[in-house]
């Protein structure tokens, strides 16, 4: 294979210093023996998603190492003193089980206070909303996170947080961006100060918990929650720091852990993806569930942002929910708890995505309530936070298995999560009905709404470019019609417009821009694609409905809908 000229000239720049005499010597080896990697490792620099910056970890620009992480951390450096001036900077960073973690968390820690910035540095791995929590506690500029989320063990991340405790988001990112590019690797300072290195301990876990109880737990006598048996696996990753304490504090003693599980473990040798979306990831503990004869199931990811629950149906078995199902419920729920301590002043609002079950907005007009729907990530619910200070905001989430409670965490929070969905499934059991049950009953006060997702993994650079041009063809030749139902909407939110095909009216759309396409269908039918801003996938999402009269013809329905989206799937050759 010969190597491209340009990915050549790039490599070749990390075969001198400022770069390390080991780095250079796998560079030649590259160069010399494995064009094929080279460019891989070479063609691009890694980016800011949705989640932040994210890839495999190695050498090159496009790879996670030493040299983009520091850089990333000088260009942040400079932009904090632009923003902060005179002020004493400070930042908070946390790091997760995955290899080099730790490690990392040091490199950024070291150009941080090779820059006059005063780190706080957790002393242990802890979950990601630790993170967003510690940035307000300690009162932080911005705040880094070491985590690549629920990814594959050759993979981790890099997630940048600003002074609010929510994800970086416009025009920070852009202009952090611009501090970054401005840069060569030649500039980026190394040489930390130690002495500006605070640890994080215990301290913050006690306010982070006792943050949790506030939000999470409400008033449930302790007879209700000794009914409950909880299995729950960390899926060998952070949520074990926190969890057991956590579900301890509030009151949730029959807790029984996956011990095989238990352990934190960058490899995750029990799972193929330590991604509780997956439903063989809760392998171990839906069998832990029947063993104890646990009524829930809580798993987390590698980081304890995502929560997998698993509750039994109406006929005992143990089913897992999706994320929708699992952010409906807990909605619903908090609204009700609102709504029956203190009621509502119309300044409430809960936060959902565009990619998202529509069902959020049916459960916010139930209770009066303003539902904010934003692009995919929770840095925007966070954002509708930060930029409507006179509005509360109760809760919120996305499909894919993260969920929020008010604002001391501006981020998805399986901690708090896991604690919520013990005390919505406590007080069901207590009261002779149970965490499905409930659900169904919600679905029949409003409709049943079925989501399905999809993930086509295109990898390296032809996949990057199929993914493109799947976009393009999408945009381009829109579909008109699917399973014999008219299309009467496409939303093109790169185009910031949503197309009328009925009328051909054309309308704004106030989110901002983002490679998001989602047509609906004259029954109601919601399907979106959109390229992963972190790992090498296009996604579709769909989402159909229909009427359940009760709970008891949940199975007449789910197959109905069943193969109303399998019948759009091969309609659309996605299968």
């Amino acid at each position: 294979m010969e190597i491209d000229k340009d990915i050549l000239i790039k490599a070749q720049q990390w075969l001198q210093q400022p770069f390390d005499a080991k780095t250079q010597a796998t560079v030649q080896e590259l160069i010399d023996n494995n064009p094929a990697l080279l460019a891989d490792s070479f063609y691009k620099d890694l980016e800011f998603g949705t989640g932040g910056m994210r890839g495999v970890m190695g050498i090159g620009t496009n790879r996670i190492n030493k040299y983009t992480l520091g850089k990333n951390t000088q260009g942040l450096s400079n932009y904090i003193k632009q923003s902060f001036p005179n002020q004493e900077l400070k930042v908070a960073i946390n790091y997760d089980c995955r290899h080099n973690s730790q490690e990392l968390a040091k490199v950024v820690a070291d150009v941080f206070t090779a820059n006059g910035i005063q780190v706080y540095l957790f002393a242990d791995m802890r979950p990601t909303p630790e993170l967003s929590f510690a940035v307000r506690y300690y009162g932080c500029n911005a705040g880094i996170v070491l985590t690549a989320s629920h990814n594959p063990p050759e993979y981790n991340g890099y997630k940048v947080y600003w002074a609010d405790g929510g994800q970086i988001v416009p025009p920070e990112d852009t202009a952090v961006i611009n501090e970054i590019n401005k840069l060569t690797y030649s500039e980026v300072n190394f040489n930390g100060n130690d002495d500006l290195i605070i640890p994080v301990g215990k301290e913050l876990d006690a306010a982070f918990i006792a943050s949790t109880l506030e939000v999470a737990s409400f008033n449930t006598p302790q007879a209700v929650k000794d009914q409950l048996k909880i299995a729950y696996t960390s899926l060998h990753g952070t949520s074990i720091k926190l969890i057991p304490d956590t579900l301890a504090a509030g009151g949730y003693n029959n807790v029984y852990i996956v011990k095989e599980q238990s352990e934190p473990n960058g490899d995750f040798p029990t799972v193929k993806s330590p991604n509780p979306e997956e439903p063989e990831a809760l392998t171990m503990a839906l069998a832990l569930a029947e063993e104890t004869g646990a009524d829930i199931v809580i798993g987390t990811d590698p980081d304890s942002d995502r929560i997998g629950i698993g509750v039994r149906d109406l006929n005992g078995k143990m089913i897992l929910l999706n994320g929708n199902q699992t952010m409906v419920m807990m909605t619903a729920f908090l609204l009700e708890q609102w709504n029956q301590k203190k009621g509502f002043n119309g300044n409430e609002f809960i936060g959902s995505t565009i990619v998202s079950t529509p069902m959020m907005l049916d459960v916010a007009e139930t209770y009066g309530v303003e539902c904010k729907v934003g692009l995919t990530g929770f840095k925007w619910i966070a954002k509708f936070i930060k930029d409507c200070p006179d509005q509360q905001f109760i809760g919120g989430g996305e499909e894919s298995f993260g969920y929020m409670i008010g604002d001391n965490v501006r981020d998805k929070d399986a901690v708090a999560s896991a604690l919520l969905v013990c005390e919505i499934a406590a007080i069901a059991k207590a009261a002779g009905s149970s965490f499905y049950r409930e659900l169904l009953n919600l679905y029949s006060d409003h409709r049943y709404y079925k989501e399905h997702l999809i993930s086509l993994v295109k990898k390296g650079i032809s996949g990057a470019e199929e993914i493109k041009q799947i976009m393009v063809d999408l945009r381009e030749n829109p579909l008109t019609e699917i399973v014999g139902l008219r299309v009467v909407c496409v939303e093109d939110y790169q185009k910031s417009e949503a197309l009328n095909l009925i009328t051909n009216e054309i309308e704004p759309i106030n989110i901002p821009k983002s490679n998001v396409l989602i047509y609906y269908l004259e029954d109601g039918t919601k399907i979106a694609a959109r390229p992963s801003g972190t790992e090498p996938k296009i996604k579709f999402y769909f989402s159909v409905n229909e009427i359940l009269n009760a709970p008891e013809e949940i199975d007449v329905v789910e197959d109905f809908l069943t193969n109303k989206i399998e019948a759009i799937i091969k309609e659309m050759k996605l299968d």
